[in-house]
């Protein structure tokens, strides 16, 4: 980040001989106006983005035979729930020592029964990959053939479709096949990538984060805003963060064709809103009050990816 003295050296360096002190004073102030925002965008790493730690979902559960808790190395006494099992990994512990096994699980593929529906930061660890599979290819898939298509993401496909779209990919993994020859509408792929942010039990913007978003939405001032917008991006974990960046890239290329598809930024910000972001609380009136700060804080991202990311 460059301070204020090294812009005036700098200056100072290049205009010395050209430029009169009034002029050097005004390019000074010109370079300091420069927001953090933007700075931040020029660097080419996050650190708070590069590790995607995961913690363990232990479960109480009833052992056949010894065991030995896998953390203190101490024999697990009882007949019954002896201790717990992480359901994602299969480590098991004394329930006393799953307080302090630290947030290193690595699921195991053979305990992910589906795609959908399961939490995003468990399945790019299990496949070990920055991103859910289905936001990939879907994306792909739609910038592949779809961008000029009217209506993209807002009119819907086939139900069914999108729902064998949903079972290919529970059943193959990144074996399945949504290509034109399967599925000629891009409506249905399209579909397909907004249910499976629908169905994530933890939104892609968390329950944890979500006021943070609708308090950024509600300030007045654009640069105050966009600041607290990046704010609160920094709490979301490493996988939810990549998955909506790489998702707002996508939409960004998609309002870049808005001639043909119609689909502006704000069009944009009414269809993903509720589907990226939900309040922890399930009620109907917070919802429905909220719905026009998630349009903003969507449009937002869309329109700032290249400053926000």
């Amino acid at each position: 980040m460059f301070s204020c003295t090294h812009i005036t050296i700098s200056c100072r360096q290049e205009h010395r001989e050209t430029c009169c002190p009034a002029t050097c004073i005004i390019h000074i102030l010109q370079e300091i106006k420069i927001t953090s925002l933007v700075r931040r965008a020029a660097l080419s790493q996050n650190d708070n983005h590069c590790n995607y730690e995961k913690t363990h979902n232990f479960k109480v559960h009833t052992f056949r035979g010894p065991h030995w808790c896998e953390y203190c190395a101490n024999f697990m006494w009882g007949l019954i729930a002896q201790g717990v099992r992480c359901s994602d990994c299969g480590l098991n512990v004394h329930k006393q020592c799953s307080k302090y096994v630290p947030s290193d699980c690595q699921p195991d593929l053979k305990r992910i029964k589906k795609v959908y529906s399961c939490d995003l930061t468990t399945l790019v660890k299990a496949h070990n990959t920055p991103r859910p599979m289905v936001v990939d290819m879907c994306i792909r898939e739609i910038e592949g053939r779809g961008l000029k298509s009217e209506g993209l993401y807002r009119v819907s496909g086939f139900t069914e479709h999108i729902e064998d779209v949903k079972m290919a990919f529970d059943r193959d993994g990144d074996k399945a096949d949504i290509s034109s020859t399967a599925y000629p509408d891009i409506n249905i792929i399209a579909g397909a990538l907004k249910l499976y942010f629908r169905d994530l039990p933890i939104p892609v913007i968390t329950y944890d984060s979500y006021s943070k978003f609708i308090d950024a939405a509600k300030i007045s001032n654009p640069d105050e805003r966009l600041e607290a917008v990046h704010e609160a991006l920094m709490l979301l974990p490493p996988a939810h963060y990549e998955s909506l960046r790489f998702l707002m890239i996508h939409l960004k290329k998609v309002t870049q064709n808005e001639k043909d598809n119609l689909m502006c930024a704000e069009n944009l910000g009414i269809v993903f809103g509720p589907t990226l972001m939900r309040p922890p609380e399930e009620n109907a009136m917070t919802s429905l009050n909220d719905m026009r700060h998630q349009k903003l804080i969507v449009h937002l991202l869309i329109q700032n990816e290249d400053v926000l990311f």
